[in-house]
Protein backbone atom coordinates (compact mmCIF):
# COMPACT_ATOMS: atom_id res chain seq x y z
CA UNK A 1 0.00 0.00 0.00
CA UNK A 2 2.48 1.95 0.93
CA UNK A 3 4.72 1.89 -2.65
CA UNK A 4 0.86 3.03 -4.35
CA UNK A 5 0.25 5.78 -2.22
CA UNK A 6 4.33 7.20 -3.13
CA UNK A 7 3.29 6.11 -6.73
CA UNK A 8 0.15 8.60 -6.60
CA UNK A 9 1.84 10.93 -4.70
CA UNK A 10 1.13 13.50 -7.77
CA UNK A 11 -2.65 13.21 -7.68
CA UNK A 12 -2.20 13.70 -3.96
CA UNK A 13 -0.44 16.79 -4.29
CA UNK A 14 -3.15 18.17 -7.24
CA UNK A 15 -6.25 16.99 -5.72
CA UNK A 16 -5.38 18.38 -2.49
CA UNK A 17 -4.71 21.63 -4.28
CA UNK A 18 -8.21 21.65 -5.89
CA UNK A 19 -9.92 20.66 -2.47
CA UNK A 20 -9.02 23.52 -1.04
CA UNK A 21 -9.46 26.27 -3.85
CA UNK A 22 -12.89 24.67 -4.82
CA UNK A 23 -14.07 24.82 -0.92
CA UNK A 24 -13.12 29.25 -1.51
CA UNK A 25 -13.97 29.31 -5.41
CA UNK A 26 -17.65 31.37 -5.47
CA UNK A 27 -16.93 33.17 -2.24
CA UNK A 28 -16.50 36.99 -2.67
CA UNK A 29 -13.75 36.89 0.29
CA UNK A 30 -12.02 34.15 -1.09
CA UNK A 31 -9.49 32.34 1.14
CA UNK A 32 -9.82 35.43 3.41
CA UNK A 33 -12.03 32.79 5.49
CA UNK A 34 -9.55 30.45 5.85
CA UNK A 35 -8.18 32.75 9.10
CA UNK A 36 -11.03 35.14 9.22
CA UNK A 37 -13.44 32.67 11.26
CA UNK A 38 -10.46 31.23 13.67
CA UNK A 39 -9.38 35.31 14.30
CA UNK A 40 -12.84 36.45 14.74
CA UNK A 41 -13.47 33.31 17.10
CA UNK A 42 -10.09 34.20 18.95
CA UNK A 43 -11.38 37.39 19.63
CA UNK A 44 -14.42 37.36 20.79
CA UNK A 45 -13.32 34.29 23.15
CA UNK A 46 -10.54 36.19 24.72
CA UNK A 47 -13.20 38.77 25.16
CA UNK A 48 -15.70 36.97 26.87
CA UNK A 49 -13.11 34.45 29.12
CA UNK A 50 -12.04 37.59 30.17
CA UNK A 51 -14.22 40.22 30.99
CA UNK A 52 -17.32 37.74 31.76
CA UNK A 53 -15.94 34.60 33.04
CA UNK A 54 -12.67 35.60 34.00
CA UNK A 55 -10.90 32.89 33.23
CA UNK A 56 -8.51 34.80 31.18
CA UNK A 57 -7.27 36.98 33.73
CA UNK A 58 -4.03 36.12 35.21
CA UNK A 59 -3.14 34.18 31.61
CA UNK A 60 0.12 35.31 29.41
CA UNK A 61 -0.11 38.51 31.32
CA UNK A 62 -3.09 40.58 29.72
CA UNK A 63 -5.96 40.37 27.31
CA UNK A 64 -4.24 40.95 24.23
CA UNK A 65 -1.48 38.39 25.42
CA UNK A 66 -4.64 36.00 26.14
CA UNK A 67 -5.76 36.99 22.62
CA UNK A 68 -2.28 35.03 21.30
CA UNK A 69 -2.51 32.36 23.73
CA UNK A 70 -6.27 31.26 22.35
CA UNK A 71 -5.10 31.79 18.91
CA UNK A 72 -1.97 29.66 19.55
CA UNK A 73 -4.59 26.98 20.58
CA UNK A 74 -7.25 27.37 18.10
CA UNK A 75 -4.76 27.07 14.80
CA UNK A 76 -3.76 23.24 15.60
CA UNK A 77 -7.40 22.90 17.14
CA UNK A 78 -9.05 24.27 14.23
CA UNK A 79 -6.94 22.29 11.53
CA UNK A 80 -8.38 18.81 12.98
CA UNK A 81 -11.86 20.37 13.51
CA UNK A 82 -11.96 20.53 9.50
CA UNK A 83 -9.80 18.00 8.47
CA UNK A 84 -10.78 15.35 11.08
CA UNK A 85 -14.45 14.43 10.25
CA UNK A 86 -14.00 13.83 6.48
CA UNK A 87 -10.86 12.32 6.50
CA UNK A 88 -13.02 9.53 8.72
CA UNK A 89 -15.43 9.24 6.46
CA UNK A 90 -13.00 10.02 3.30
CA UNK A 91 -13.56 6.03 1.71
CA UNK A 92 -17.36 6.57 2.30
CA UNK A 93 -17.64 9.71 0.90
CA UNK A 94 -15.92 9.19 -2.08
CA UNK A 95 -17.69 6.15 -3.69
CA UNK A 96 -18.70 7.60 -6.58
CA UNK A 97 -15.01 7.96 -7.86
CA UNK A 98 -13.74 4.51 -6.04
CA UNK A 99 -16.47 2.84 -8.01
CA UNK A 100 -14.47 3.80 -11.48
CA UNK A 101 -11.12 3.66 -11.17
CA UNK A 102 -8.56 1.87 -8.53
CA UNK A 103 -6.59 3.70 -6.15
CA UNK A 104 -5.43 3.08 -2.37
CA UNK A 105 -8.53 3.84 -0.31
CA UNK A 106 -5.97 5.29 2.46
CA UNK A 107 -5.68 8.54 -0.36
CA UNK A 108 -8.71 9.93 0.00
CA UNK A 109 -7.83 10.79 3.84
CA UNK A 110 -4.14 11.73 3.07
CA UNK A 111 -5.72 14.44 0.12
CA UNK A 112 -8.25 15.70 3.42
CA UNK A 113 -5.20 15.60 5.80
CA UNK A 114 -3.04 17.67 2.80
CA UNK A 115 -5.71 20.37 1.78
CA UNK A 116 -6.41 21.63 5.27
CA UNK A 117 -2.75 22.14 5.35
CA UNK A 118 -2.97 25.36 3.32
CA UNK A 119 -5.32 27.54 5.96
CA UNK A 120 -3.01 25.67 8.58
CA UNK A 121 -0.17 27.46 6.86
CA UNK A 122 -1.73 30.56 6.42
CA UNK A 123 -2.94 30.55 9.75
CA UNK A 124 0.79 30.24 11.12
CA UNK A 125 1.70 33.31 9.33
CA UNK A 126 -1.06 35.27 11.06
CA UNK A 127 -0.13 33.78 14.62
CA UNK A 128 3.30 34.67 13.85
CA UNK A 129 1.54 38.66 13.02
CA UNK A 130 0.04 38.46 16.70
CA UNK A 131 2.84 37.21 18.52
CA UNK A 132 4.83 40.13 17.15
CA UNK A 133 2.25 42.63 17.51
CA UNK A 134 -0.05 42.38 20.72
CA UNK A 135 1.83 39.25 21.95
CA UNK A 136 5.31 39.44 23.66
CA UNK A 137 7.35 38.97 20.57
CA UNK A 138 9.08 35.33 18.95
CA UNK A 139 12.44 33.95 19.26
CA UNK A 140 14.14 30.61 17.89
CA UNK A 141 10.97 28.82 19.79
CA UNK A 142 9.09 29.77 17.78
CA UNK A 143 10.58 27.45 15.19
CA UNK A 144 8.06 24.64 17.45
CA UNK A 145 5.15 25.78 15.19
CA UNK A 146 6.61 23.86 12.39
CA UNK A 147 7.03 20.29 14.35
CA UNK A 148 3.35 20.98 15.97
CA UNK A 149 1.82 21.46 12.63
CA UNK A 150 3.63 18.07 11.58
CA UNK A 151 1.98 16.24 14.38
CA UNK A 152 -1.02 17.82 13.49
CA UNK A 153 -1.47 16.46 10.21
CA UNK A 154 -0.05 12.89 11.52
CA UNK A 155 -2.78 13.05 13.80
CA UNK A 156 -5.21 13.21 11.49
CA UNK A 157 -3.72 10.85 8.99
CA UNK A 158 -3.39 8.16 11.89
CA UNK A 159 -6.96 8.82 13.10
CA UNK A 160 -8.88 8.97 9.80
CA UNK A 161 -6.97 5.81 8.30
CA UNK A 162 -8.95 4.08 11.22
CA UNK A 163 -11.99 5.55 11.50
CA UNK A 164 -12.65 5.95 7.55
CA UNK A 165 -12.19 2.04 7.44
CA UNK A 166 -14.63 1.66 10.29
CA UNK A 167 -16.86 4.05 8.92
CA UNK A 168 -17.62 1.53 5.90
CA UNK A 169 -19.02 -1.00 8.73
CA UNK A 170 -20.35 1.45 11.32
CA UNK A 171 -21.62 4.74 9.42
CA UNK A 172 -22.17 5.89 13.23
CA UNK A 173 -18.49 6.95 13.02
CA UNK A 174 -19.53 9.96 11.01
CA UNK A 175 -22.39 11.13 13.81
CA UNK A 176 -19.39 10.14 16.88
CA UNK A 177 -16.82 12.19 16.05
CA UNK A 178 -18.71 15.21 15.78
CA UNK A 179 -20.23 15.04 19.11
CA UNK A 180 -16.46 13.93 20.57
CA UNK A 181 -15.44 17.17 19.02
CA UNK A 182 -18.09 19.19 20.39
CA UNK A 183 -17.08 18.00 23.95
CA UNK A 184 -13.34 17.91 23.21
CA UNK A 185 -13.38 21.20 22.62
CA UNK A 186 -14.10 22.03 26.65
CA UNK A 187 -11.69 18.80 27.44
CA UNK A 188 -8.52 20.42 25.53
CA UNK A 189 -6.76 23.22 26.80
CA UNK A 190 -7.99 25.62 24.72
CA UNK A 191 -9.66 28.34 26.83
CA UNK A 192 -7.64 27.60 30.07
CA UNK A 193 -3.58 26.51 30.16
CA UNK A 194 -3.24 23.28 31.18
CA UNK A 195 -1.66 24.16 34.40
CA UNK A 196 -5.26 25.35 35.66
CA UNK A 197 -6.58 21.70 36.54
CA UNK A 198 -5.14 20.03 39.60
CA UNK A 199 -4.33 16.53 40.33
CA UNK A 200 -5.55 13.44 38.36
CA UNK A 201 -7.40 16.38 36.54
CA UNK A 202 -4.74 17.76 34.68
CA UNK A 203 -3.26 14.59 33.90
CA UNK A 204 -6.18 13.45 32.05
CA UNK A 205 -6.71 16.74 29.95
CA UNK A 206 -3.15 16.16 29.08
CA UNK A 207 -3.30 13.02 27.33
CA UNK A 208 -6.02 14.02 25.39
CA UNK A 209 -4.73 13.66 21.73
CA UNK A 210 -4.79 17.21 20.56
CA UNK A 211 -3.17 18.44 23.76
CA UNK A 212 0.04 17.60 22.59
CA UNK A 213 -0.12 20.38 19.29
CA UNK A 214 -1.35 22.87 21.27
CA UNK A 215 1.24 22.43 23.93
CA UNK A 216 3.78 22.83 21.07
CA UNK A 217 1.92 26.41 19.88
CA UNK A 218 2.07 27.42 23.03
CA UNK A 219 5.59 26.64 23.83
CA UNK A 220 6.45 28.27 20.49
CA UNK A 221 4.44 31.89 21.53
CA UNK A 222 3.56 31.91 25.03
CA UNK A 223 5.92 29.26 26.82
CA UNK A 224 5.42 26.02 27.83
CA UNK A 225 3.33 24.26 30.08
CA UNK A 226 4.64 21.83 32.66
CA UNK A 227 3.01 19.16 31.54
CA UNK A 228 4.10 20.10 28.29
CA UNK A 229 5.97 16.82 27.51
CA UNK A 230 3.57 14.52 28.84
CA UNK A 231 0.64 16.39 26.25
CA UNK A 232 3.32 15.51 23.63
CA UNK A 233 4.05 12.07 24.26
CA UNK A 234 0.49 11.19 24.38
CA UNK A 235 -0.29 12.01 21.18
CA UNK A 236 2.28 10.37 19.75
CA UNK A 237 1.26 7.59 21.58
CA UNK A 238 -2.54 8.25 19.86
CA UNK A 239 -0.66 7.90 16.71
CA UNK A 240 0.57 5.13 17.05
CA UNK A 241 -2.59 3.23 18.48
CA UNK A 242 -4.80 4.72 15.27
CA UNK A 243 -2.30 4.73 12.60
CA UNK A 244 -1.16 1.32 13.66
CA UNK A 245 -4.97 -0.17 13.17
CA UNK A 246 -5.76 2.03 10.63
CA UNK A 247 -2.87 0.94 8.37
CA UNK A 248 -3.63 -2.97 9.01
CA UNK A 249 -7.00 -2.03 8.30
CA UNK A 250 -6.32 -0.80 4.94
CA UNK A 251 -4.27 -3.09 3.97
CA UNK A 252 -6.26 -5.99 4.56
CA UNK A 253 -9.50 -4.59 3.38
CA UNK A 254 -8.64 -2.04 0.74
CA UNK A 255 -9.74 -4.38 -1.98
CA UNK A 256 -12.65 -5.28 -0.15
CA UNK A 257 -14.39 -1.50 0.59
CA UNK A 258 -15.67 -0.58 -2.72
CA UNK A 259 -17.90 -3.79 -2.67
CA UNK A 260 -19.45 -3.18 0.43
CA UNK A 261 -20.53 0.69 -0.40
Amino acid sequence: MLRELWAARGVLVILARKDFYVKYRRTALGVVWAVGVPLVQATVLAIVFTHVVGIGRGVAGSQRGYAVFLYAALVPWNYLVNAGPTASTAIVDNVALAGKIYFPRALPVLVTAMSAVYPLVIGLVLLLGMAVLVGNGVGVAFLLVFPGAALCVLLVICVGLCLSALHVYFRDIRYIVTAVLSVGFYLTPIIYPLSRPHGTLRHLLAIGPAAGPIEIFRAATVGADSSYGLAVLACAGWCLVFGGIGFWLQCRRDRVFVDLL
